[in-house]
């Protein structure tokens, strides 16, 4: 926080000079902003820890949450990680407030084995996975085999189906806490949480967190 406000301070002190015509004093500067923005938190965030490291994020045909995809994502992308989009046809999807994605790959050609975490994204489309056997089969092989699982919004129902959540701390969309506890869980009402390598969270407005979780998890950490 203390480098970004110096950042900002110098910025400002850069214009002035600027304006002043102190051609030299200006580039001075701005050095030094480029020196501590390489020293930033934000710089470190850009980083290719995950490089190697495979994602596949699951999501309905239509109705998928678009940030619950799109913010995790990006975080992903920006650690080096290769993420793989998946959903049921494998058709171009729509997210709930308007999203387009043309998905990778179908569902029923995804191997755990084949990535490091299996995430599946939330979004009133998500219910069509709750029953879904190869959805479940997914999870349970991902779960079973050690690699990271995440799910957010309604999307934990899927776990807990698969019998993933039994005895551990998950959260979920509020609606839908109750299936959770029938399934065994521990259920909070946290934004993310995360028990192993399984990783949940509440809903579109922890979708960054989620994202960061899941990084951390990846990580190892």
């Amino acid at each position: 926080m203390a480098n970004d406000i110096f950042i900002v301070e110098v910025l400002r002190f850069a214009q002035d000079q600027l304006r002043e015509k102190s051609f030299l004093r200006y580039i001075a500067l701005l050095g030094a902003v480029l020196a501590a923005m390489s020293a930033s938190p934000a710089a470190a965030q850009t980083s290719g820890a995950l490089e190697g490291k495979r994602v596949v994020m699951i999501i309905a045909d239509q109705g998928f949450r678009d940030e619950e995809l799109r913010e995790p994502r990006t975080l992903l992308d920006r650690h080096g990680a290769m993420v793989t989009v998946a959903s049921a046809s494998g058709e171009k999807s729509r997210g709930m407030l308007g999203m387009e994605v043309e998905p990778d790959v179908r569902l029923s050609s995804i191997k755990a084995s084949d990535y490091d975490a299996v995430v599946f994204i939330g979004g009133i489309g998500a219910r069509n996975y709750w029953d879904d056997p190869t959805a479940l089969a997914l999870a349970r092989d991902a779960g079973n085999s050690g690699k990271v699982v995440g799910a957010i919004c309604i999307a934990p129902v899927i776990l807990a189906n698969a019998g993933l959540l039994k005895g551990k701390k998950a959260t979920v969309w509020g609606s839908e806490r109750g299936r959770l506890r029938q399934a065994g869980a521990k259920v909070s009402e946290a934004d993310v949480e995360v028990d192993g390598k399984f990783v949940t969270a509440s809903g579109p407005s922890a979708a960054e967190a989620f994202g960061r979780a899941l990084v951390r998890a990846l990580k190892g950490r």
